[in-house]
């Protein structure tokens, strides 16, 4: 026997079903291409909803609403504009706040961002450093690949730099296009979406590649990884007459090709990039190079500094010059040497200003000790105690609870080596 479904024509009625067990039908409300309908836009369609009339009064309207705020005032402002358009319009003012670090409060303002742009995007005092020493070259033209949300691409075009900027996910190429005409750069930029790898580059005379260096699981640290891999860009940079690659500080010396000068830039004490510049003259050089300034040490090949005994004055080369592997010039210009041949402190007997540096002086030596240097602190009145390290294992906020400093002072405290010995260093800014 055959069954049919219970449907028109079916050959008997189905039982009724009790009225405890009935389930409301759910509407389900269609537009004309049969999506449901969702209050929420997807990132390209919030960005664009916000580059209209209403989506720019919204952004006006919500700027500086703090976090905690966010709820009340979404609840106040969906009564009269679309919910996805409020959700794009505080997610976008979130944004901005968190890009003022890097752009500045004006630009951030006015500028659109996405989650991995502000994460990823450089530094505009780094940007406009690089776009300034492009300019010294002679560079007039750059084809930026990987442009981002565009903040090189900004920086280049304020250097009076014509450039192509190119990304290949549609929202970061809008994104860095609205900023090229908010910031009324957008007659110096022209944004293309498109693969990096099938652009053409031969009208420009120079090339600027930023590979991404993020992935699904966070930070990418092998080079061929990148996207695209560092081999391509490097290939990509020989081929033009200069080029710019901007990698992570912490790529090994000898992955950097022979034909490039490899820079390593920090920003108020923090190292922020490195570049491999090709096709300045200086091929296999070494630079470090701190901004504000800015001051740039450029390696002469010294041998490694000797050890030598505490002096009076420690100095903490910048974190550029460590990564660049010029403490041996800083060492040479201060007249001083290692406290310990593995780590990156210079030790001296005379206090010489340098700006690759910051001096401390040494009041006290001891063997790493953590109940002396309590009592030590206690007998001082040290309440405001910094702790630094290089070559411990200790903790730096493990060491200040088991110290418990207290008192008016303030002291630093250095754990590290000398000749392989565990020590403490205890001093002040110089």
């Amino acid at each position: 026997m055959s069954y049919m479904s219970h449907g028109a024509g079916s050959w008997q009625d189905p039982a009724p079903i009790p009225a405890r067990h009935r389930r409301r039908r759910r509407t389900v409300h269609r537009l004309a291409h049969n999506e449901p309908v969702n209050d929420q836009l997807s990132p390209l369609q919030g960005f664009h909803a916000l580059r209209t009339d209403e989506g720019r009064a919204l952004l006006d309207e919500v700027r500086g609403t703090a976090p905690a705020d966010e709820l009340a005032v979404a609840t106040r402002l969906r009564r009269t504009h679309p919910a996805g358009l409020v959700s794009a319009a505080l997610g976008q003012a979130r944004l901005r706040r968190r890009a003022e670090a890097k752009f500045g409060a004006a630009d951030a303002r006015a500028m659109f961002f996405t989650p991995n742009g502000v994460e990823q995007s450089t530094r505009a005092s780094v940007a406009a450093y690089r776009a300034e020493r492009m300019r010294a070259l002679g560079v007039t033209s750059v084809a930026d690949l990987c442009c981002g949300i565009g903040g090189d691409a900004l920086a280049l075009a304020r250097a009076g730099i014509r450039v192509l900027a190119v990304d290949r996910d549609p929202l970061t190429a809008a994104v860095a296009r609205a900023n090229a005409e908010v910031l009324g750069l957008g007659d110096l930029i022209e944004v293309r979406e498109a693969d990096v790898t099938e652009v053409g580059t031969a009208g420009y005379d120079a090339v600027f590649v930023d590979p991404a260096r993020r992935g699904g699981r966070g930070r990418i640290f092998d080079p061929e990884a990148y996207s695209p891999p560092l081999s391509w860009a490097v290939a990509t940079a020989l081929a033009a007459p200069r080029a710019a690659l901007k990698i992570a500080p912490g790529i090994p010396h000898e992955a950097v090709p022979a034909e490039a000068e490899a820079e390593w830039i920090s920003d108020g004490g923090d190292v922020k990039e490195a570049v491999l510049w090709f096709g300045t003259g200086s091929p296999g050089g070494v630079r470090a190079t701190l901004l504000p300034g800015p001051r740039t040490l450029e390696g002469r090949g010294l041998p490694d500094p000797a050890v030598r005994p505490p002096g009076r004055y420690l100095y903490e080369p910048d974190g550029a010059v460590i990564r660049a592997h010029l403490v041996a010039e800083v060492a040479e210009e201060l007249g001083g040497g290692l406290l310990d041949e593995t780590i990156a402190y210079i030790t001296a007997d005379e206090l010489r200003p340098t700006p690759y540096a910051n001096a401390y002086e040494i009041t006290d030596r001891m063997p790493f000790n953590v109940k002396k240097l309590k009592a030590l602190l206690r007998e001082r009145g040290v309440g405001n105690l910094t702790v630094k390290k290089r070559g411990s294992a200790v903790e730096p906020e493990e060491l200040r609870r088991k110290v418990k400093p207290q008192g008016p002072n303030a002291a630093t405290v250095f754990m590290t080596r000398v000749a392989g010995a565990p020590t403490m260093l205890i001093g002040h800014p110089a």
